[in-house]
Formats: C-alpha cells, structure tokens, sequence
C-alpha cells in the first residue's frame, strides 16, 4: 500500500494534538457582562457631609398603630429585612405567605437607623446584596413591595445624600439617599404607603438599601443610606448563600417585581392584632 504524502501526516497529527488541547481546556469562559451603564448616571456618591440637604418627619408620640409594609429575604435560612418603623412596637409581627397565612417573626432593631431584622423558621432563596456597592447620582434603582397594601412596584433616580430628621416618637437623626420617582405600577395612584422596607434593588437585581419614607408633594422616596444598611446587614448573608440576582430594567421590572413576590423572597409584614 502507498505512502500517504508527508503533509496529510502531519494535518492529522495536528488536528489530533488540538482536540486533545481542546479537550483538557479549563472551562474559563467569563460571565455575561453587567448592562451598558445608563446614559443619565453622573458622578460617584460622595461621603457623608454636615452640609447634606435635610428633611424633617414628625412621628407623632401616640401608642403604637398596627401597619403594614414590605420586607424582603436575605438568608434562606429565615432572615429578612424591613423598615424598623414597621415593626417597631409591634408585639407580633408576622410574614405573610399566602392563602391568607402568616408566618411568626422575632425582631432585632437596628440602633441608629430605619432597619429591622426579622426571623423565621426557614424561608425562600435570598436577594443578593450589594450593600457596600458604589453609587452614582442619577442611577436607577427599583422598589418592589406592597404598596397600600397590594403588590406593586415604583422606579427611580438617585439624587444624592440627605439627613432625615425624625421628631418625635423614635427621634433620631440618620444620614439616607434620595431618589425622584419617574415610574410606578399602573393604575398605582397616590401614597405609597406599605412600601416602607422594601429593597432597593440596582439593575443587577442586588439589594443596595431599605426604601423607608416618601414625600409625594416633591415625588420623592427615601432608602437608608450603604452607611446605614451595610452595618445593618454584616454577616448575616454567608459567603455560600445560594444568590440568582436577574437583571432589572424598565421594561421588565413589573414582570421582576410579580417573581419576586410569587417566591416569597419580597413578602408583606404585618403585625397581628391577637
């Protein structure tokens, strides 16, 4: 039989040598890159400072009022996060899952801010969290919730820092971001009522914050701020909590918003009366 010709030799020795390299490649393909940054953010948040804008809440010192608001899991293994002005005072606040029933929470208070910790026994996949993320003025940020007491979710844009002043019961200064409201669910009209403790969630779908207060005459909303939250949260959410984050944008993040909610992983507070 006849000799191939020397260069179909080594065509297929090379071949063979590339599927061998091919074969025994490491798997180093990298992750899907993060959204195009949004065309209206501006520069980095700067730090705290005593010449921040501040706004005034009057709490009027009355007994306690059973409300509701939002809260949003941190911890599969049964850890959520609120606004503490939802659950503070309450003797039995609750975690609604559904069909009309309530899951018993126990409370830790933050100290110096509008944040509460609440615990359970065991509870859906958690939020990612990006508490210590850099901000930018003008960037986009999503709060989906329970909204006068039904599902519903607003969009936003950060303006900057400012100082809430509470006076009253609960009184206390506290450094918060706000944001103008540019979009809500529809036919969501007026307060925004029962939204309080519902994250802040960037266009990665990563909690950067707690939303705590609105002011509807200047279309604002107000969040804790990376220097309250990230104190708030630290450790709480282990290193090998299994996260899925999703990308948030304005066109889907109503669709978003409904996942979240059908998975417990944003849920209603409540606080039970008996």
């Amino acid at each position: 039989m006849a000799r191939p010709p020397d260069w179909v030799i080594y065509t297929l020795v090379l071949a063979a040598l590339i599927g061998l390299s091919l074969g025994q490649r490491e798997n180093a393909d990298a992750p899907p890159a993060p959204p195009p940054p949004d065309e209206m953010e501006g520069a980095l948040l700067g730090p705290i400072t005593p010449f921040d804008p501040a706004v005034t809440v009057n709490a009027p010192d009355i007994p306690f009022q059973p409300a509701a608001g939002t809260a949003f899991s941190i911890a599969g293994e049964g850890q959520w996060v609120t606004a503490r002005h939802v659950v503070e005072g309450c003797r039995r606040p609750a975690i609604m899952v559904g069909g009309g029933r309530a899951v018993a929470a126990d409370v830790r208070l933050a100290p110096r801010a509008d944040i509460a910790v609440l615990h359970t026994a065991g509870g859906p996949a958690a939020l990612p969290l990006a508490a210590n993320q850099p901000l930018r003025e003008g960037q986009r940020a999503f709060h989906p919730g329970y909204p006068q007491g039904r599902a519903g979710e607003v969009t936003s844009r950060l303006l900057g820092r400012e100082t809430l002043r509470v006076r009253g019961r609960g009184q206390r200064e506290e450094p918060v971001l706000a944001w103008a409201e540019v979009g809500r669910t529809d036919g969501l009209g007026g307060t925004l009522a029962g939204l309080s403790g519902a994250p802040v969630l960037d266009r990665q779908g990563r909690a950067v914050g707690v939303t705590i207060a609105e002011s509807p005459r200047r279309g604002r909303i107000y969040t804790t701020s990376p220097d309250t939250f990230g104190p708030a949260v630290r450790g709480l959410q282990k290193a090998d909590e299994p996260l899925t984050g999703r990308t948030v944008t304005i066109d889907n993040y109503g669709l978003v918003a409904d996942d979240l909610r059908r998975d417990l992983r944003v849920v209603q507070v409540v606080c039970l009366s008996a």
